[in-house]
């Protein structure tokens, strides 16, 4: 029997063989693992540092040669951060502010970002480029301009400087959600202008669902920006309203009107908890929204 193909019909060629993946050999793994366990040392040196000065004495903070370990563990360092000055109060300022700040920029640079990505208009890859372009700038050049503004309009020792801030939208945070909403397919959008949704609607209805892990990541990022600001604050906030990280650096002193640093350090340990547990608990979101946003340039 002869068979005979059709000459319109290509040839259907054999996919070729997958090439097969070379073993990991025990050596490179130890190497990987040893580089890994290298910058974990490195980047808890510090607050292990921190915690350690926090349960020593004075005379051991000052001691040379100098001591890594305390001799007697000094609990009542912490005791003293929570009781000589109004700590609930500043970290209650300090909070309020941080979630005031993230909320508003986490939805503003949104709505920049869908602006960028889905929205058709002449000179928008120009503007783009001209928003990053400002990252390259220094916030502390930009300080003292934004002081003398501040107070011209009446608003140093208020709250209102953080909120504009959030309303003005971050460039980096455009950036996360540009890239992750330019790599949205384009039919779920067409699909909702035939079924009569502007564009707001889309934001609001399609966009912003999808987006929740960027939504995480530019909250937590936002958040930490603001809860470990120091110059900001001491600029704008007077010592009734300031934050907790203002109030450490001033108004921890011993009996002679000196920092005290034992107590400065437990309180530093009891300001970065909430930041370090937050980070422990949405770490896979955080990781799956930076990766997620470099998906498409």
């Amino acid at each position: 029997m002869t068979v005979v193909r059709d000459p319109a019909r290509p040839a259907i060629k054999p996919a070729p063989p997958t090439p097969a993946r070379r073993p990991r050999r025990p050596a490179d793994a130890a190497g990987t693992y040893l580089l890994l366990m290298t910058l974990a040392v490195l980047f808890a040196g510090p607050f292990a540092w921190l915690v350690l000065a926090a349960l020593k004495t004075k005379a051991e903070w000052v001691a040379l040669p100098m001591k890594i370990l305390p001799e007697a563990p000094q609990w009542g360092n912490f005791t003293r951060a929570l009781t000589e000055i109004n700590f609930p109060a500043y970290l209650g300022n300090s909070l309020f502010l941080s979630f005031v700040y993230a909320i508003l920029i986490t939805f503003s640079s949104a709505v920049v970002g869908f602006g960028f990505a889905r929205l058709r208009g002449r000179g928008k890859r120009p503007l783009f480029v001209l928003l990053l372009s400002t990252m390259m700038l220094p916030q502390i050049l930009t300080l003292i301009p934004t002081y003398v503004l501040f107070a011209q309009v009446g608003l140093v020792n208020t709250y209102w400087p953080w909120v504009l801030w959030g309303l003005a939208a971050s460039p980096y945070l455009v950036f996360l959600f540009r890239q992750f909403f330019a790599a949205i397919p384009a039919e779920l959008e067409d699909a909702a202008i035939i079924d009569g949704c502007g564009y707001g609607r889309i934001f609001i209805r399609i966009f912003l669902p999808l987006s929740r892990p960027v939504l995480l990541t530019s909250f937590l990022l936002s958040f930490t920006w603001i809860w470990g600001d120091y110059i900001a604050p001491a600029l704008l906030l007077d010592p009734d309203h300031t934050t907790l990280s203002v109030a450490i650096s001033a108004f921890y002193r011993d009996p002679h009107g000196n920092p005290d640093a034992t107590v400065q350090a437990a309180a530093a340990t009891l300001y970065v908890i909430p930041v370090v547990v937050i980070f422990l608990f949405a770490q896979r979101y955080f990781i799956r929204g930076v990766v997620s946003s470099g998906v498409k340039g």
